[in-house]
């Protein structure tokens, strides 16, 4: 035991503890009381506090004894007198035959001991697993593996919050592992740090399942064995494209629309040698968009032909988009190394490809093809590069389409933030799951629990207190939000390796037998 309820109300439930014992934020505890089959309910530490039978002028009293004159001032019954109030949150009741939402107060004087992994073995693993991490109390991780119902999470987008150097590369490459040998979801990561495939370390190339071609890696230079040359052609570029890319004006804009449509997929080209429109503009508004097309795209002209030195050429690369959307199609993960790139090229690749996938998933649900097709997710680190307040009252871009309507067509996003305050509230709102590591900064702590699942209010101390690798996870998906700690990728790669090795790797059993229900979605049998 390792206190007592004594008061409190209803999400907020006063504890004093046993005086041997300890408490931490953001540990679960369990109350076995309640009205429900044996109930017992689960609690979560959201704020501690000195408690004391001692009026406050005694204890300053006492207190400058000991200070000033290194009295030996003992208090009787001290273990009595003074004592810790913990302040508790319940998050669900745990039945004989189920979990559901609280809705009662255990009784008082309850005993709340430490949880157990047998108090949660209602979480589950799905069919469509998505592994996050482990069920984490306090500083103590438990032996208790978390996994999301992988084709709604990802559907319904998620968002990696977290202050720089908390976990978020190695949480979001626990998640994709997890995913490599299960064919239900298409990852398109793009990459600006080059350190997702492992290239000069470990990474999802070592994945046994890589070897059947499930992990794809797609980069402009140096290409490694088993890699793709990252190439485009220029005439599958459309103005479209440059969407919440490149800040154009009006004009700019409509003379790339009418080059486009006077001269179809030669437009970049004749917009470069001036060729003439049916509409007329003036000349400093074709040599603007002429300078910054040029720069953007990496082109050169020495008046007798075009030369190009990045990824796009006028010669190659004519089946890349559709090549990666095949891929993707087939439920590989595939790795677009854009860490030579300057921001606004990385989110022009990224508006080809998912705009390419948008409008090939959409015609498969006018088809009635979309149910035959995997979940894609776009994995994209700093978000509010394409979705953040500013650039989006400049204009619309594929990137918040996919947000606000993308589950409709079984499309995600998987967007990673230091700063979720500079995205539209409606936005983080449609970010169904959020896997919260450590926020420093209060404003954008509030911005996450303002956007929260469940209800976060009082987890304010919680979030700033998370160490490297603890999370939250929020979401639509569980019944609470989920304490995890996420384990290091090296060591998940490491015994992964250990496991297959000595034998010939082969993807785990379809689960068509399995009845797994995930994190706190088992229905109650009430």
């Amino acid at each position: 035991m390792k206190g007592k309820i004594i008061g409190g109300e209803f999400g907020s439930l006063r504890v004093r503890k046993k005086s041997d014992v300890s408490f931490q934020i953001g540990e679960l505890l369990i109350a076995e009381s309640g009205t429900w089959e044996k109930q017992k309910t689960l609690l979560q530490v959201y704020d501690l506090t000195y408690g004391s039978q001692i009026s406050p002028q005694n204890l300053e009293m006492i207190s400058g004894l000991r200070l000033e004159q290194q009295a030996d001032f003992k208090i009787f019954d001290e273990e009595l007198r003074n004592y810790t109030l913990a302040y508790l949150k319940p998050l669900l009741s745990i039945g004989v035959s189920g979990t559901k939402s609280c809705k009662d107060l255990p009784v008082f004087f309850s005993d709340v001991r430490t949880v157990v992994e047998d108090d949660l073995n209602f979480i589950t693993k799905p069919q469509s697993s998505l592994f996050v991490g482990n069920i984490r109390s306090g500083n103590e991780t438990l032996d208790l593996p978390v996994y999301l119902r992988g084709k709604e999470v990802l559907s319904h987008h998620v968002l990696v919050p977290a202050t720089t150097g908390r976990g978020k590369s190695n949480l979001v490459k626990t998640m994709l592992w997890s995913v490599v040998d299960q064919n239900y979801c298409g990852m398109l990561v793009l990459d600006p740090h080059d350190e997702y495939y492992g290239r000069n370390s470990k990474g999802l190339k070592d994945h046994p399942a890589a070897r059947n071609g499930n992990v794809i890696y797609y980069t402009p230079k140096n290409i490694p064995p088993g890699g793709k040359t990252l190439v485009f052609n220029l005439k599958l570029l459309k103005p479209t494209h440059f969407n919440g890319v490149i800040s154009f004006s009006d004009a700019q804009k409509q003379a790339m629309s009418s080059y486009y449509r006077q001269y179809k997929e030669n437009w970049i080209e004749s917009i470069i040698q001036e060729k003439p429109l049916d509409v007329d503009f003036l000349d400093a508004t074709i040599g603007v968009l002429k300078r910054r097309l040029v720069a953007v795209l990496g082109i050169k002209f020495d008046q007798t032909k075009f030369l190009t030195d990045g990824i796009f050429s006028f010669s190659s690369g004519e089946t890349t988009i559709q090549d990666i959307s095949k891929e993707l199609e087939l439920g590989k993960i595939v790795i677009i190394d854009t860490s030579n790139f300057v921001g606004s090229l990385e989110i022009l690749v990224g508006s080809l490809l998912t705009t390419e996938i948008f409008r090939k998933y959409k015609y498969y649900k006018t088809r009635g093809m979309l149910d035959e097709k995997p979940i894609i997710s776009v994995v994209l680190e700093e978000a509010p590069r394409v979705l953040g307040k500013e650039v989006l009252e400049k204009g619309t871009n594929i990137f918040e389409t996919i947000a606000r309507e993308g589950r409709k067509f079984k499309i995600g996003l998987l967007a990673i933030t230091q700063l979720p305050s500079l995205i539209p509230r409606q936005i983080l709102a449609n970010m169904n799951t959020k896997i919260i590591l450590g926020i420093e900064m209060k404003p954008e702590r509030q911005a996450i629990i303002d956007s929260a699942s469940q209800d976060l209010s009082r987890d304010d101390r919680n979030i700033a207190s998370l160490d490297l690798g603890e999370a939250i996870i929020t979401s639509n998906f569980t019944k609470f939000a989920i304490p995890v700690k996420i384990p290091l990728f090296e060591k998940i790669v490491k015994q992964t390796i250990i496991d297959a090795k000595g034998s010939e790797y082969s993807k785990p059993a379809t689960s068509n037998n399995l009845s797994f229900d995930g994190v706190g979605i088992v229905e109650e049998d009430i």
